[in-house]
């Protein structure tokens, strides 16, 4: 299964990812996705094999679960589109859709993989949610609930695909393509999620590494 971005808006259309991005920090978001800057530490490299183990397998049939991998998504309504890593299709006696060569209907429930915790703030939920908007568009079915399955502990986390997720979801997608459109990139906030972040150095070099960088220099 697969969907093709309506013919005219290709270029308007920013990755699903970049929600999460956005949510996480509008600095992060403009690094990567304006001026293309890219930088990978262990967070990234556990997040990226994660992903890889997930998405090289293939669909398959479980009884009355079909599972999908690397399905392709759209949303028109929030201009953003992407790869979903896994979405379940559970066998309902009512409502849910139709899938090409499955008899009967199905009620899709999207999983996205993260590598560490669950977390207080949004961040995982909007990627999530976008990811689900974008099946009840593409199938015409409504999407109540999906998962975050976590690597850390290993364990999946439920989440309701509800009015405030979406309306936040909805607001966030407004605010990263306004972003983007300007081409601006906000200034540093520095934080505690600084740490974790694979842009830290190419954000924000501290004076040690400045120092060290030009002692360098003056050596050569």
């Amino acid at each position: 299964m697969s969907v093709v971005t309506p013919k005219g808006q290709e270029d308007s259309f920013l990755p699903i990812s970049a929600l999460q991005h956005f949510a996480y920090c509008p600095r992060q978001f403009a690094l990567i996705h304006i001026e293309q800057q890219w930088a990978e530490n262990r967070f990234t490299a556990e997040g990226q094999l994660l992903h890889q183990r997930v998405n090289d397998g293939e669909s398959e049939q479980r009884g009355d679960l079909h599972i999908a991998r690397s399905l392709r998504l759209a949303c028109t309504q929030l201009r953003v589109s992407g790869v979903a890593d896994v979405v379940e299709f559970h066998k309902v006696a009512q409502g849910g859709c139709v899938l090409p060569g499955r008899a009967g209907r199905w009620q899709p429930y999207p999983v996205e993989y993260k590598r560490g915790r669950s977390k207080a703030d949004d961040w995982d939920r909007i990627q999530l949610c976008a990811q689900a908007m974008a099946l009840e568009e593409m199938l015409s079915v409504s999407v109540y609930e999906g998962g975050v399955f976590y690597g850390k502990p290993r364990r999946r986390e439920r989440v309701a695909i509800d009015e405030r997720l979406r309306e936040k979801t909805h607001a966030l997608a407004v605010a990263t393509h306004t972003l983007f459109e300007n081409g601006d990139t906000p200034p540093p906030e520095p934080g505690p999620k600084c740490d974790h972040c694979s842009l830290r150095e190419i954000c924000s070099p501290d004076r040690a590494s400045a120092k060290a960088y030009l002692n360098r220099m003056l050596d050569t």
